[in-house]
């Protein structure tokens, strides 16, 4: 305090280039002066006992920060703040995958499994029974626009930080995969076609509203179809008849009378064959 007192007034002076570099070197000049006065050092393993005590030191001072915060002003959060916290949530993720080591699998055995159901469950009726009640506000067109630019920002984001990919080539074998893939898909989609769809009809009421508008559609068919009868009536469409169009055209109509004549025959055949047989059965 009295040091303060007898401070006088200053007179501020600019941070110049040249006065960030002295102080740089400064830095590093106490930093390696530092690390040359330590000495040598002799490790000490780490006992149950210095695990206790690093514990409890721990957690005495988690409980006099809390005692010594005080009262602290509530701030809203804003969409801004969300979209930090989640790019902060993927960040420290992708971190955390970096730093996994190998670890062993184990088998999921249905016991596992039920253990998991019920945990899931349970935290289901847990987090509903803490919901308390809530004030719905209606979407205006203001946040729908602040929240399609929010999205557009975000996304030109993404592309900005995006790093160049290694294009890997598509060998048979790729191709051989994604085709099996592609079965698969659509073996299982037509499964669940034919369980859920096929074969069931949409129930629609046929209130008279819809029998009007039926009734309405149809006589609007019928016009329009007699008008466009009646536009195209007596038109043709001339059509330029050469050498081979004529060629085709008998072709055609020789291979329609030898396979009708043919069939013809082979009909008569059977029908003379059935009724010789019909008298023998008779006069037998």
């Amino acid at each position: 305090v009295l040091y303060k007192e007898n401070v006088g007034t200053g007179t501020p002076t600019p941070v110049t280039p040249e006065m960030e570099r002295v102080k740089r070197n400064q830095e590093i000049c106490s930093s390696v002066l530092y690390k040359e006065n330590i000495g040598k050092a002799t490790p000490t393993p780490v006992t149950p006992e210095m695990e206790r005590v690093k514990r409890n030191q721990e957690i005495i001072s988690s409980v006099l920060y809390k005692e010594n915060v005080g009262k602290v002003t509530p701030t809203p959060i804003t969409p801004e703040m969300e979209r930090v916290k989640r790019n902060q949530e993927i960040i420290s993720s992708v971190l955390y995958k970096e730093n996994v080591g190998q670890a062993t699998p184990t088998a999921v055995t249905p016991e596992m499994e039920r253990v998991k159901r019920n945990q899931e469950q349970i935290s289901s009726v847990a987090y509903r029974e803490g919901l308390g009640k809530a004030t719905p506000s209606p979407v205006t067109p203001e946040m729908e626009r602040v929240k399609r630019n929010q999205e557009q920002i975000s996304s030109v984001l993404y592309k900005e930080h995006m790093a160049k990919g290694t294009p890997t080539p598509l060998t048979p074998e790729m191709e051989r995969a994604k085709r099996n893939q592609e079965n698969i898909s659509s073996v299982l989609y037509s499964d669940s076609f034919r369980k859920q769809v096929q074969g069931k009809a949409a129930y629609v009421l046929d209130t008279p509203e819809m029998r009007r508008v039926r009734e309405t559609q149809k006589h609007i068919s019928t016009v329009k179809y007699h008008e466009d009868f009646e536009k195209s009536k007596g038109s043709f469409t001339p059509v330029v008849t050469d050498p081979i169009t004529e060629r085709v055209k008998k072709n055609m109509q020789d291979f329609s009378d030898i396979s009708y004549r043919g069939i013809q025959r082979r009909v008569v055949e059977m029908e003379r064959k059935r009724v010789d047989q019909d008298q023998e059965n008779l006069t037998g």
